[in-house]
């Protein structure tokens, strides 16, 4: 017997940074979900047909306000989910045009320094992400 609960749940995310409007420094921006007071990266479950790449844009735009220019795929994140098995692909992404404004999945976002990031993000596993987009920046340089 087949149950639902063996469908692992396809979402997608976008580790989202801009250079900072103050020192020129790479930030990343957090989001805080009030469903679950925590800080994560924005993310979120695919539409049924949605390429992952189209579905991290589509929720960086609904949870931030803000386009974002797509780069280098980070690493993908496995874990349970509600029983499920969930897989979150990710994508370095540079903030552009938009602004926030709350909404009622995130409240609040910040932009902090990768270390600040590290330090405010919920979940461990998020962190890896930073420490991928950082490795970006020494080994090749941001595009800009």
């Amino acid at each position: 017997m087949t149950s639902t609960n063996d469908t692992t749940v396809q979402a997608a995310g976008c580790v989202l940074w801009r250079r900072s409007p103050v020192d020129g420094q790479v930030e990343i921006c957090l989001v805080h979900r009030p469903k679950y007071d925590d800080w994560s990266h924005p993310k979120g479950k695919l539409k049924r047909g949605e390429a992952a790449l189209a579905g991290a844009l589509r929720e960086v735009a609904e949870e931030t306000g803000y386009a974002a220019a797509p780069g280098a795929e980070l690493p993908t994140l496995h874990y349970p989910a509600n029983g499920r098995p969930k897989q979150v692909r990710y994508w370095a992404a540079e903030a552009a045009a938009g602004g926030f404004a709350p909404n009622d999945e995130v409240d609040r976002i910040l932009w902090l320094a990768p270390a600040a990031a590290r330090d405010r993000l919920t979940q461990p596993r998020d962190r890896d992400l930073v420490d991928a987009l950082v490795r970006q920046f020494e080994h090749r340089g941001p595009a800009s």
